[in-house]
């Protein structure tokens, strides 16, 4: 069994030997425990030198987890030949009660509708070759709570102010949330230092708008992402007249055969893309590269649609849908955090307590993932409940030798170790992983 410690030894330059020795022993519960991950529950699974004041103390102390999830993806998750982009997404978790830090209604796509709990924003690094997602940097995000409008104002008319101007669509304010954005960009790449290199910046639909493209190219990144189905793209005007920007508008299901670039059929779904390079959009300050995917059901002719977009006018459509598709390798890390390492079971309240729970979740994501790679050379197949099968059968093991006036022989002990490490696991674990 990995001895949890010795795998954190790299945090040692940003963590004091206490604070790094109870992170060890906290993860090591985390690992093997059931049930609900809080304070609580992690100290009944710690054992030695993991007391309920332990965990305590360690959720009550400040922990440069940026530094912590950096230094620990560069020793143990980094590959020198892949390529990397950063993908970016908010996730709420429910809470109840009054008093807990930034506690408010945000939207959860889960439910559909704004539920009261926390709400965090996490930056990935994807690795495209290995098709996965390391979380490097999460932050909280506070509500912004909207001023009240006067009682008895009216909204105004409809449309355009008669006189108005047209605006510089280049000169822009950011909003607190694109600003947090750009600030946790900004300290990640001061963090890489060339390290190597960063392109592309991948955001869901919620941020297809000019807004958000222009702070990714403010750090040096293009945008990848999704607009709505219904936006207003034109070609660009060809004609006689120099002053007319704006060309033929497109029709997303009435394409012209000059933009398709791929087409395949398959289970009688008509699958059509199509790709413009210099696409216009009149609430966009620049030219997108615009990748549209049309399927068509042939028995039905019901038809749906996707608009996706980069700011880079020179990616090809493949590079583009794929790096896209990538972006949902974050979700899984969500899913993850949730159901196995606490992200929804927390229950600090404290600003410093809750930073530190959201973090280690998601902490606990990359350092599964790492475990799982040394499990998997045996069998690719393990997922993460054979390795917390694994931890918890150890902790049952040793517990009970613990009992006995006599230890076994290694070699009887090994077989033991192996056998209880199966139990519960969907996936048998070779013994030369488990002992």
């Amino acid at each position: 069994m990995f001895d949890i410690l010795s795998l954190l030894q790299c945090l040692l330059f940003h963590l004091d030997e206490i604070p790094l020795r109870q992170l060890s022993i906290v993860i090591t519960a985390l690992l093997a425990m059931s049930g609900r991950v809080t304070m609580l529950g992690i100290s009944r699974w710690a054992g030695k030198g993991g007391s309920y004041r332990t965990v305590q103390r360690l959720f009550s102390t400040p922990l440069p987890w940026p530094r912590l999830f950096w230094e620990f993806f560069r020793q143990h998750c980094w590959c020198r030949t892949h390529t990397y982009l950063v993908a970016g997404d908010e996730v709420v978790t429910t809470k109840s009660g009054k008093h807990t830090y930034g506690l408010g209604r945000f939207f959860s796509s889960l439910y559909d509708q704004p539920v009261l709990g926390l709400d965090f924003f996490e930056l990935s690094l994807v690795s495209v070759e290995q098709r996965h997602a390391f979380p490097i940097r999460t932050e909280q995000v506070l509500r912004q709570d909207s001023k009240p409008k006067p009682a008895g104002a009216s909204k105004g008319k409809p449309g355009r102010p008669r006189g108005s101007k047209n605006q510089d669509k280049t000169e822009f304010t950011l909003n607190a949330e694109l600003l947090q954005i750009r600030g946790m960009i900004t300290a990640l790449l001061a963090l890489i230092s060339g390290l190597f290199s960063l392109n592309y910046l991948l955001l869901d639909g919620k941020y297809g708008n000019n807004n958000a493209m222009q702070m990714a190219r403010q750090v040096r990144l293009h945008l990848i992402s999704k607009l709505r189905h219904d936006s207003e793209l034109y070609l660009p005007y060809q004609g006689p007249n120099r002053r007319r920007k704006y060309g033929e508008r497109l029709s997303p299901r009435h394409m012209s055969k000059e933009f398709l670039v791929d087409s395949s059929n398959e289970d009688g779904i008509l699958t059509e893309i199509y790709q413009i390079k210099k696409a216009l959009h009149k609430k966009f300050a620049h030219p997108l590269n615009i990748v549209i995917i049309v399927k068509t059901n042939l028995k039905t002719q019901a038809q749906a649609h996707v608009i996706l977009f980069s700011s880079d006018l020179n990616l090809g459509y493949e590079l583009l849908i794929d790096y896209y598709s990538l972006r949902f390798q974050i979700e899984f890390n969500f899913r993850d955090a949730k159901q196995f390492w606490g992200l929804e079971d927390f229950m600090n309240t404290t600003e410093t307590g809750v930073t530190n729970a959201a973090n280690l979740s998601l902490f606990m994501v990359n350092v599964s993932h790492r475990l799982l790679r040394d499990f998997r050379q045996n069998n690719p197949l393990l997922s993460v409940l054979d390795l917390k099968a694994a931890f918890r059968g150890y902790k049952y093991v040793e517990e009970v030798l613990k009992l006995l006036p006599q230890k076994p022989d290694p070699i009887s002990m090994a077989s033991i170790f192996a056998h209880v490490a199966n139990l519960g696991a969907i996936h048998p674990i070779s013994s030369s992983k488990s002992a």
